[in-house]
């Protein structure tokens, strides 16, 4: 169903500032507890050194706004969503537009869920429901050869705890897009594409709260499906690791202005 959404006017400023693209709410219980999506991801960009300083700025993407201009933007992070990108929305599909000249610019992005699914989506992937359903919880995730050199993903171990919650994923990745995480159930759980720009399929901005919130929220689906609700709720651990890295996206669009390729982000390649 579809809500009327309040467009926020893009502020004039002379600083570039890191952009989250919300592209969805939290359930309404979370939301009330614990603020929404946005509020998880400027906490984590705002986790490392110097991050108190950090300008953060969001835009409803539903809610068709102008895009800032390039020299406005350091760095992108564009949030999950209950939303689904094989919907094909039309404000979706318009972000996947935007993403796509970001990329072209070499402005730092950073994917998380369905925004991880969105930037395969535009870039040429495939994403559909995954054949073995929802994967929700604390999960091991695996780092694949090509993470050990890159920019965002290698100072992470080489397996690492993540929240998750998704039905749908990245069944085939973008033309040239690097795989960089994986594990038993999600061979896509991050990829990079081109110099700095990422998508990851678990959420680096969930607490363990947030997760065990969500666990709480989907028990009555659950238990139909024949899950061990209690012993999945308890399994629900920290993710120290997973949850580093949006400060570690954001140290990296740090100096790299317009994003033309000046900053450390878009310096760097491996794989």
């Amino acid at each position: 169903m579809s809500h009327p959404i309040q467009a926020s006017p893009v502020p004039a400023s002379t600083a570039p500032a890191l952009w989250i693209i919300k592209t969805g709410a939290a359930p309404a219980p979370l939301r009330a507890a614990h603020g929404d999506f946005e509020d998880w991801i400027a906490q984590g960009l705002r986790a490392g050194p110097g991050g108190s300083a950090l300008q953060i700025r969001t835009l409803d993407a539903r809610a068709l706004p102008e895009w800032p201009a390039q020299d406005e933007i350091a760095g992108v992070v564009v949030t999950g969503s209950p939303a689904m990108v094989t919907d094909r929305e039309a404000w979706s599909e318009r972000t996947a537009q935007w993403l796509v000249r970001l990329m072209q610019g070499a402005t730092p992005l950073l994917g998380i869920c369905y925004g991880h699914q969105l930037l395969a989506h535009a870039l040429g992937g495939e994403v559909a429901h995954h054949p073995a359903g929802l994967e929700i919880g604390s999960v091991a995730v695996q780092c694949l050869p090509a993470a050990a050199g890159d920019p965002l993903l290698g100072g992470l171990p080489r397996e690492f705890a993540a929240h998750t919650v998704h039905e749908q994923s990245v069944r085939r990745l973008p033309a040239g897009a690097v795989p960089l995480a994986a594990n038993a159930h999600e061979a896509h759980h991050a990829f990079r594409a081109g110099p700095c720009a990422w998508g990851v399929q678990f959420h680096p901005e969930f607490s363990q709260t947030v997760m065990q919130d969500y666990v709480r929220l989907f028990a009555p689906s659950l238990h139909r499906g024949g899950v061990d609700v209690q012993a999945l709720h308890a399994a629900v651990a920290a993710t120290p690791a997973a949850n580093g890295l949006l400060a570690r996206f954001a140290s990296l669009t740090q100096g790299s202005g317009s994003g033309s390729g000046s900053g450390s982000a878009s310096q760097s390649q491996a794989g």
